[in-house]
């Protein structure tokens, strides 16, 4: 029997899965933005690709993650809406169903991450919201203040998915992510994965032995 993998889409930094690939899980991370075809490093695996035309290997998944482009459904950019018109927004939700059709098919515990934004109206209400600062606290002490910050994040989840527990440090960078200068680089550093919310997922679902992938 193939040993249970971990899947994560439209994730481009890897760190949502750091955490299982350092414990023995092979983990694959799939992103347009990544290297066309499979680069492997350790027990991680890029792959370049079109989340819509990929499937992962047969074996069961113990668990998967979802970072849809949020850029035509967030409310934060609602006044732009009517500009980009109905195309965008079409596209956006069609990458969220997909997420969801793939993330019921895994049979595993899952999140669809979004901000605060039109899926709300379309689909339903998330059922857990976070800020990063409320996870800050699953990281090393020198590492915590560099996510003591408010962005509010929308979660989908299913398949016994545990929200897990705040170790939360104070907000004192305030909503640093929406200062962020504009750059070619904004969209990406906006929605990168927080390491300590990365790592409360983990450890709240993480409850067998290592299945055995060792690193490359």
């Amino acid at each position: 029997m193939p040993s249970p993998i971990v899947i994560s889409c439209f994730d481009l930094t890897t760190t949502l899965v750091q955490p299982w690939a350092e414990a023995g899980y092979l983990c694959y991370c799939v992103d347009l933005q990544h290297p066309p075809g499979e680069t492997r490093e350790g027990n991680i695996i890029r792959v370049g690709a079109d989340v819509r035309e990929w499937l992962p290997p047969y074996g069961p998944v113990a668990f998967a993650a979802f970072f849809p482009p949020c850029t035509d459904t967030a409310i934060s950019g609602r006044a732009h809406f009517r500009r980009k018109g109905l195309s965008s927004v079409i596209k956006a939700l069609q990458l969220f169903e997909w997420s969801a059709r793939l993330a019921a098919w895994c049979q595993c515990p899952y999140f669809i991450e979004n901000p605060v934004s039109t899926v709300s109206t379309y689909w339903r209400p998330p059922d857990f919201r976070f800020d990063p600062c409320d996870y800050a606290g699953y990281l090393p002490a020198e590492r915590q203040l560099s996510e003591a910050y408010t962005k509010r994040t929308c979660l989908w989840t299913g398949g016994g998915f545990q929200l897990p527990e705040h170790k939360a440090v104070v907000p004192i960078l305030g909503s640093k992510m929406h200062n962020l200068p504009d750059s070619k680089n904004r969209a990406n550093l906006r929605s990168a994965t927080p390491a300590g919310f990365a790592r409360a997922v983990f450890e709240a679902h993480f409850h067998a032995s290592p299945p055995g992938n060792s690193s490359a």
